[in-house]
């Protein structure tokens, strides 16, 4: 599966254009007209045949259960939907239901282009989601501007039929550590192959959220975005293993990290790489695509010194603040959120529901195989992460993260060069 996890918020500039509009704007009594029933538009960015599937059915079933409150589907991509919002929002066009990702839609709220949901969404939704979750989708202040819908974990995927032949036993337990990721890879390298291959084309969302295993937070963020950052051991726990892996040990394939984790998957089913380190979501093309015969499991959470953490970065449910149907838009979030809706479009997509009873409905449909016991566990450390509210963090993370952290593990800058130069490049646009 693809996910663009594009963390642009406010990415592009809309100062200015916001003349009267404010949170919950454009009314939250719902318009009707004499001659029909209120429509609300849901846009949507599902594009695999399942999910799209998943979503028609939750759609096509409220409104036939909800004759007074219509939803007209409409589709659009992940690859562009920052860009198309600002357009819909300066022109007015924006859906009533707008799906995104935390990352991005918080840039739109501080500008005033998303509605408050905070007295909107039921109790019910809201006591179904962690505090931590609820976190990345709500302002300084406290406004609610979205409902969490389906997460993302970074996990590793290991090839069975490869341990058993090296004699390597396949770790269990509720983690592993980063310490024994690195062994157990320097056992399974030889002839030729790789203890472990990773996608690491576009670094700065893997690393940045698999260092909060280590408390590694990179900034301190004030309630109103600016943020100081602060590099140390903690946040530099994650490159330095993988570089150390890559360089030291030879236990992981250098260049894979050059490649995007699609491009790294035909070695893993081919037996190149006894383990992959990919989004959770990449398990569905491991399960359409492996060849017959082919035996492998989800590993347990990648754990560093603080445990299990990864950040949360959901995809989202907002409402546009122009929106003229805010509380009937609302209504139609909390019935997408019920557990066994959420399950249908989780199961499609191979994310991870945000909602416990969702979780158990997707474990409970798929009996936990394929990797999705493992899978939903790595659910249950998410949190939110400083970088993700700091306002500058979209341009530092396309000029200098991604690009430094990509020299790093080109091993072309050391590991305190990579440090200097990431609080320079901070400080030269914070």
């Amino acid at each position: 599966m693809r996910r663009k996890i594009s963390v642009a918020v406010g990415a592009v500039a809309i100062v200015g254009m916001m003349s009267g509009c404010a949170f919950g704007g454009g009314g939250t009594t719902d318009s009707s007209s004499n001659d029909g029933p209120v429509e609300i538009t849901f846009q949507s960015l599902a594009y695999q045949d399942s999910t799209v599937a998943a979503t028609k059915e939750i759609v096509d079933s409220w409104n036939a259960d909800n004759p007074d409150i219509q939803v007209k589907l409409t589709q659009g991509s992940w690859d562009n939907v920052h860009d198309q919002l600002v357009t819909q929002f300066q022109g007015g066009t924006a859906p009533d239901v707008i799906q995104d990702e935390s990352s991005d839609i918080l840039g739109f709220a501080n500008q005033g282009y998303l509605a408050d949901l905070s007295d909107h969404l039921s109790d019910d939704v809201k006591s179904s989601v962690p505090d931590d979750v609820w976190k990345t989708v709500s302002t300084a202040d406290g406004k609610i501007v979205a409902a969490p819908t389906l997460l993302q974990t970074y996990v590793v995927y290991a090839n069975t039929d490869a341990f058993a032949a090296a004699g390597v036993e396949v770790p269990t337990g509720d983690e592993l550590t980063w310490d024994q990721l690195q062994d157990i890879s320097k056992k399974l390298t030889a002839d030729g192959k790789f203890g472990v291959g990773w996608g690491l084309k576009q670094p700065t969302a893997a690393i940045m959220n698999t260092a909060l295993g280590f408390d590694g937070t990179f900034f301190d963020v004030e309630d109103d975005g600016t943020a100081k950052i602060d590099i140390g051991d903690d946040e530099l726990a994650v490159p330095k293993y993988v570089h150390d892996m890559a360089y030291e040990d030879a236990s992981l394939d250098p260049i894979t990290l050059t490649q995007s984790g699609s491009d790294v998957l035909p070695g893993f089913l081919g037996g190149t790489y006894a383990m992959y380190v990919g989004g959770n979501f990449l398990a569905q093309q491991i399960s359409e695509s492996a060849p017959e015969g082919f035996n492998w499991k989800v590993l347990p959470p990648l754990a560093g010194s603080a445990g299990p953490a990864q950040a949360a970065n959901p995809q989202t449910l907002s409402v546009a603040a122009e929106s003229k149907n805010v509380e009937a838009s609302a209504k139609f979030i909390d019935y997408f959120m019920s557990a066994d809706n959420l399950a249908s479009v989780a199961e499609g997509d191979w994310l991870i529901p945000s909602t416990d009873a969702a979780r158990t409905a997707v474990e409970t449909n798929t009996n936990g195989e394929n990797g999705w016991k493992e899978l939903l566990a790595t659910g249950e450390d998410l949190t939110g992460a400083p970088f993700q509210k700091a306002t500058n963090y979209p341009q530092w993370k396309d000029q200098y993260a991604t690009p430094l952290l990509q020299q790093y593990f080109a091993n072309s800058i050391t590991l305190d060069e990579l440090k200097q130069k990431l609080t320079e490049g901070w400080s030269s646009i914070g």
